[in-house]
């Protein structure tokens, strides 16, 4: 069979006989060897009843969620390509033709563009306000600024993949994020996207949408910035790392530094101390982060991440953070010395204070790099490439 169309449904009495006939006069019409197949999610309105009657094949997905009623209905699918789209007649699944067409051309994933920068068409009335003018070109905008997606419209519930392209996704989310998820992926696999303008229309149902419009816009930035940790932590901990250092070290070195009647003192030096080490735990929480949702496999494999375990193991670490570390206590000790000197009275900011706040952030940054090569070395355990760093 070559093609299924896909509804998730969840009390859609009043519009999924409307959707299947759609969508099986446009099988008819392509003399198309296909399916309509409806992913239910626990209907209680008879949604069911009705699918079964007009000839759709009913899917029951007992777990709740979008992504959870998609991927049920994905598996379920006889088809070498799915189109898929929601169940509450705002999509015309007559115009499946063109999601088709770029699917046999060689796309993996065909994304239906509701926008007018993609060239789709909104009717009035069909979405809300916040959604068109905030929700949608917000996301949509972190999403090709992260992920370098071709896509226009992120969140069109309209869109068509191939099976061979559903196997490679290893989708997981179960809510409204998978939408997100499946572009994300695609994109970070380097996999074929295409774009098909669609029309989105005033849906059919009496009843409030399943969408909630604040909580779910969250999920989807949430799960953009956590499919990102370079954005998200390691280059703004890098910003802060380089700012931190040069101020610190420019201070702990060189004295105070004055600027017209401003002067940045050892005060100064302890705020670029916290905001070395802020810093440097964001990079390294990136490293953790990235090593995880490879090993989960929610990232795909990064060549880079290949090349750190075969560089960088727990003994270098562990040597690199007892160096580190005894340089900050060597710092201490002598900062300790020169206050016995005197008596234990008070110490010279000019050079006692500058040495105690430089050896405790050292010493810091040697306990951060030891936890980071013990957790690294841990987590390498089970990496994809199936074996631990080289020792």
């Amino acid at each position: 069979m070559e093609l299924t169309v896909l509804m998730p449904c969840l009390n859609e009495a009043e519009t999924v006989g409307a959707c299947i006939q759609k969508a099986q006069a446009a099988l008819s019409l392509l003399q198309v060897d296909g399916e309509v197949v409806v992913a239910d999610n626990g209907s209680t309105d008879g949604s069911q009843q009705i699918a079964a009657k007009l000839g759709a094949r009913v899917v029951a997905v007992s777990t709740k969620g979008y992504g959870c009623a998609l991927r049920g209905g994905i598996r379920a699918a006889k088809g070498k390509f799915v189109i898929m789209a929601d169940a509450d007649d705002s999509y015309d699944f007559s115009r499946i033709g063109p999601f088709l067409e770029k699917l046999r051309s060689g796309a993996d994933l065909v994304m239906g563009c509701r926008m007018p920068a993609g060239g789709g068409t909104i009717t009035k009335g069909a979405m809300p306000w916040k959604h068109r003018w905030i929700g949608n070109p917000v996301l949509t905008f972190v999403g090709r600024l992260l992920f370098k997606c071709p896509s226009h419209d992120f969140h069109c519930g309209m869109r068509g993949l191939s099976r061979r392209a559903f196997d490679a996704l290893d989708l997981r989310t179960t809510g409204m994020e998978f939408a997100s998820e499946m572009v994300v992926k695609a994109s970070l696999l380097n996999l074929s996207i295409a774009e098909v303008p669609v029309t989105l229309h005033k849906d059919g149902r009496s009843r409030p949408p399943h969408l909630r419009s604040w909580r779910d816009g969250w999920r989807h930035l949430r799960f953009l910035l956590l499919f990102s940790p370079r954005w998200l932590l390691f280059y703004p901990g890098v910003a802060c790392v380089a700012l931190g250092s040069v101020v610190f070290l420019r201070l702990w070195l060189g004295g105070p530094l004055h600027a017209g009647r401003v002067t940045f003192d050892v005060h100064t030096m302890e705020i670029a101390g916290l905001l070395l080490g802020t810093g440097w735990q964001m990079v390294l929480l990136a490293c953790f982060v990235r090593i995880y949702a490879h090993t989960q496999k929610f990232l795909p494999a990064n060549p880079l991440l290949k090349g750190a375990f075969s560089v960088f193991n727990m003994e270098r670490g562990l040597l690199a953070g007892v160096l580190v570390f005894l340089f900050g206590i060597g710092l201490l000790a002598a900062s300790t010395l020169g206050w016995a000197q005197t008596g234990f009275g008070n110490l010279d900011p000019a050079t006692s204070i500058r040495n105690v706040i430089a050896g405790k952030t050292f010493a810091s940054l040697g306990i951060q790099i030891l936890i980071f090569s013990l957790v690294f070395s841990y987590l390498g355990l089970n990496s994809a490439q199936g074996n631990e760093p080289e020792q």
